[in-house]
C-alpha cells in the first residue's frame, strides 16, 4: 500500500472528507466522494479525482495514516 498526505475537509469531526490527495509527488483534487465505509480499524472513501479515475483512500484514524487501498483507470467515455 502507498501513503499518501491527504488534505481534508472538517466538519463537525477532524479528517470528514478529503479534499486532496498527493500520490508520488502530484497532488489530485478529489472532484466526488462516490461512497464511504467504516471497519473497525479505518474509514474507507471511494473518490473521484480530477483526472477522473476512480481512488479508494483508506484512513487508519488511530495512526493517522492514509494509504491508498485501490485505484481504477475509467475510460474517457464513462
Amino acid at each position: 500500500m502507498l501513503t499518501l498526505d491527504v488534505d481534508c475537509y472538517a466538519g463537525y469531526r477532524a479528517d470528514e472528507r478529503p479534499l486532496r490527495f498527493t500520490l508520488r509527488g502530484r497532488t489530485f483534487a478529489v472532484v466526488a466522494v462516490d461512497d464511504r465505509w467504516y471497519e473497525p480499524e479505518a474509514i474507507y472513501f471511494r473518490v473521484r479525482a480530477d483526472d477522473g479515475n476512480l481512488y479508494i483512500l483508506r484512513h487508519d484514524e488511530a495512526k493517522d495514516l492514509w494509504t491508498l487501498d485501490a485505484f481504477r483507470s475509467v475510460p474517457a467515455t464513462e
